[in-house]
C-alpha cells in the first residue's frame, strides 16, 4: 500500500500505523524523513509527477490501497496560501491520482483525507456530518471540498476507484505540523521552557472538535480495510467534544508544568477570522462507530502530554 504525504504529520503517523499491522508500506512525498528506511520511501511531487508516470509506480509496486494524506499547508504560512497554490495541492494533485489509480489493470481502495473544514461554519450546538450541505467560506475549505467531491465522483463513476472520503476535525497529538493551532502552541511553550519569554496566545472565542493523530491513524486503517462497506461516503472523524478554545490552552499549559504567567492571552482583533471552521465545531461521531467501528480513544489531556514529551518537554 501508499500513502502519499507519508512523511508529514498526519501521514507519517497513518504510515506507522499501518506497519503495525504487518502491511507493506510505502510513503509517497517530495522529501524523505529519516524515520523512514530508504525501501520504505519514493520521491514524488503529486503536484507535478505526469499521471501515467505515477500509475507505472504505483503499477510497479503493486499498490492497491492508497492513503491521500497530503494537504495544501505548509509550515511557513500555513492554510493562509493563494487560493492557486491550495488549488494545486488539493484539486489539481487529486485529480493526477484519480487519473493514475484508474490506468491501473485492478481496483484501488482510496482512503481520502479532507477536512470538516470542507462543511463551512455551522450554528453553537450543530453536530457536523454527511448530511451538513457543504458551505465552505474560504479558499482552504473550498479547495479541500472540491478534491473531495472529485474523489466521491470517481467512486460513483467507475469500478477502478473504491473510494471513501474521511473529513477529520482538529487534529492534535505528538510531533504536530508548525501551522496547526497545537503545533504553535508547542512552539510557544518550549520557547518559555528555553528562555522565560510569555507565550503571545491568541484566543479566540470558539469551540473546536481535537481528535488525536493516531486515533485519526487508526480510522484511516479502519477506512482502508477492504470489508468495510464505505465506497463513495464521507465520515467525520472527530472526538465529538467541542472544547473551547481557551480550555486548550490552558490544558495544554498544564500538561507542560508551565505556570500561568507562561502564557499572555489575547482575543482577536475586531472583525478577524475566528478560524476556519467558525466559532464552533462539534462532530457526529455516530457515522465512524457504524461505518467503520472505530470511535476515539485518547483523551484531550494526554494527548497534549504525549505532545509535550515527544518535543522533548519534562516529565
Amino acid at each position: 500500500m501508499a500513502v502519499l504525504g507519508g512523511t508529514g504529520w498526519v501521514g507519517s503517523h497513518v504510515h506507522a500505523a499501518f506497519t503495525r499491522g504487518a502491511s507493506r508500506v510505502l510513503s509517497l512525498a517530495r522529501h524523505p524523513a529519516p524515520h523512514l528506511p530508504p525501501d520504505a520511501f519514493r520521491p514524488v511531487d503529486l503536484t507535478s509527477v505526469p499521471t501515467r508516470e505515477l500509475s507505472r509506480l504505483l503499477r510497479d509496486e503493486e499498490v492497491r490501497t492508497v492513503v491521500n494524506a497530503t494537504d495544501g499547508a505548509n509550515a511557513t504560512d500555513g492554510w493562509d496560501r493563494s487560493e492557486e497554490a491550495l488549488r494545486r495541492t488539493n484539486v489539481t494533485a487529486v485529480q493526477r491520482l484519480l487519473g493514475a489509480v484508474a490506468l491501473l489493470a485492478w481496483p484501488v481502495r482510496l482512503v481520502h483525507i479532507g477536512t470538516v473544514h470542507e462543511l463551512g461554519p455551522v450554528p453553537r450546538g450543530a453536530l457536523l456530518s454527511s448530511g451538513v450541505e457543504p458551505r465552505p467560506t474560504g479558499s482552504y475549505g473550498r479547495s479541500k471540498l472540491d478534491g473531495s467531491r472529485a474523489v466521491l465522483e470517481a467512486a460513483a463513476a467507475t469500478a477502478q476507484v473504491d473510494a471513501v472520503v474521511l473529513r477529520v476535525a482538529s487534529v492534535c497529538g505528538p510531533s504536530p505540523s508548525p501551522a496547526s493551532f497545537v503545533g504553535h502552541l508547542l512552539s510557544a511553550f518550549r520557547r518559555y521552557a528555553d528562555t522565560g519569554e510569555p507565550a503571545r496566545i491568541v484566543v479566540a472565542d470558539a469551540a473546536r472538535d481535537f481528535v488525536d493523530v493516531r486515533d485519526v491513524a487508526d480510522a484511516v486503517v479502519a477506512a482502508a480495510s477492504p470489508h468495510r462497506q464505505v465506497r463513495g461516503r464521507a465520515v467525520t472523524i472527530g472526538s465529538g467534544i467541542a472544547t473551547p478554545v481557551a480550555e486548550l490552552v490552558t490544558a495544554f499549559r498544564c500538561a507542560a508544568g508551565l505556570p500561568p504567567g507562561a502564557v499572555v492571552e489575547r482575543a482577536p482583533d475586531p472583525g478577524a477570522e475566528v478560524g476556519l471552521g467558525g466559532d464552533w465545531v462539534r462532530t457526529d461521531v455516530m457515522e465512524a462507530e457504524q461505518l467503520l467501528d472505530w470511535r476515539a480513544h485518547i483523551g484531550l489531556d494526554r494527548s497534549l502530554r504525549d505532545t509535550w514529551l515527544a518535543a522533548g518537554g519534562r516529565d
